[in-house]
């Protein structure tokens, strides 16, 4: 730090320095800026900046959320031998010394990563400064960051019961306050003037997530008359650029079938749906505990299984159902989803399962850690 010999009651004066890393997609973006917003709750005073790459999503999110950001290089672990690995040292010595020089200039008296490239550098840098290190692991198999970090870090919080990181605490998934807040039933109504839906009917809400998934959405369009036909309606958010268009070559319209690209909050989907197909990304499944939202996962079929895994969280308890993408098709949402529809006791069954598993306060309870960690 610039000073380290700074008295407590100046620091104290000025606010706590938090520096918060992670960045990349969403799934880390979106926690990071709920502990943001958490800590700032719980001292207005605090002085907070994030720390990305410029690839990532936070050159967009964080800004617009109101927090400074600041920029490293973005140095991805080599997992074979090449021109790459050859360079990597050379390159996370850079971005070591930019998370040193970022740290000493915030006087950074607190470090939260919740992984992702960006955080590496920083943990290291952290560590080599006496900086201690909050740390929240979203993935139920953690990422290589976060494995790293967990080895010196003053506190650890998980986003699923049994992550295997030493002494890591169960606390949720920090998320969107309008989200952790969330009232199903109050905000029914609501929430369905607000997108345009009928307030009676029965509807079911299809995401593939901000980007989007072109099975999903191949398989709700070929599904949609037959959906609509049997009085539901659906809301399809297709993913931005990926509009679902008729064999004309025209966006698909039909009665009761609505579509978007996305939405900038979750929170009126998931007050307004009866049934909810998404992917089961750990934000997702998450929110979908939180506010008890009756959901079918559609995971996607990469990396090393963590959707499914996720999934499995609620669909092992009976609080969700799962089915596997290469399997999830217009003949599956006749025969499987239309049912489910059709059955509201079995919906409120799963919700009432589903939101047993819920945590709404995670933000709060990574930024209670991240506080008392500052000495």
């Amino acid at each position: 730090m610039t000073d380290p010999s700074r008295s407590a009651s100046t620091a104290r004066s000025m606010g706590p320095s938090v520096v918060l890393a992670g960045g990349g997609s969403a799934g880390h973006v979106s926690p990071l800026l709920a502990i943001a917003q958490a800590i700032r709750r719980a001292e207005p005073e605090a002085r907070l900046r994030a720390v990305g790459t410029k690839d990532g999503l936070e050159t967009r999110l964080v800004p617009a959320a109101g927090f400074e950001l600041e920029l490293i290089d973005r140095v991805p672990m080599p997992r074979r031998p090449s021109l790459a690995a050859l360079r990597f040292p050379v390159a996370m010595r850079r971005a070591i010394a930019q998370s040193r020089e970022i740290l000493q200039r915030a006087e950074a008296e607190v470090l939260v990563g919740v992984g992702g490239y960006v955080c590496t550098p920083l943990y290291l840098a952290a560590q080599r400064l006496g900086i201690p290190t909050i740390i929240h692991e979203a993935n139920l198999r953690p990422g290589l960051a976060n494995r790293l970090g967990a080895r010196r870090a003053a506190a650890i919080g998980t986003a699923f019961e049994g992550i295997a990181l030493p002494g890591a605490q169960w606390v949720g998934m920090p998320m969107r306050s309008d989200i952790a807040h969330a009232d199903r039933a109050a905000d029914r109504e609501s929430a369905r003037a607000a997108l345009g839906l009928p307030l009676d009917a029965t509807v079911l809400v299809v995401t593939g997530g901000s980007l989007g998934a072109v099975r999903i959405n191949q398989a709700v369009a070929a599904a949609a008359a037959d959906l609509v036909a049997a009085g539901i309606v659906v809301l399809h958010l297709t993913g931005a650029g990926k509009q679902v268009m008729d064999e004309h070559g025209e966006p698909l319209a039909l009665p009761g079938y609505l579509q978007r690209e996305y939405l900038d909050t979750m929170a009126l989907a998931y007050s307004a749906a009866d049934l909810l197909v998404c992917r089961s990304g750990a934000g997702t499944v998450s929110e979908v505990a939180a506010v008890g939202v009756p959901a079918i996962f559609v995971p996607l079929p990469v990396g090393n299984g963590e959707q499914r895994l996720n999934a499995a969280t609620l669909v092992d308890r009976d609080a969700a159902l799962m089915v596997a993408d290469n399997e999830f098709s217009a003949d599956w949402l006749r025969r499987v989803a239309l049912p489910l529809l059709r059955d509201p006791a079995r919906l409120a069954e799963l919700g009432e399962r589903a939101a047993q598993r819920g945590i709404r306060d995670a933000a709060e309870q990574m930024a209670t850690m991240t506080l008392g960690a500052i000495r």
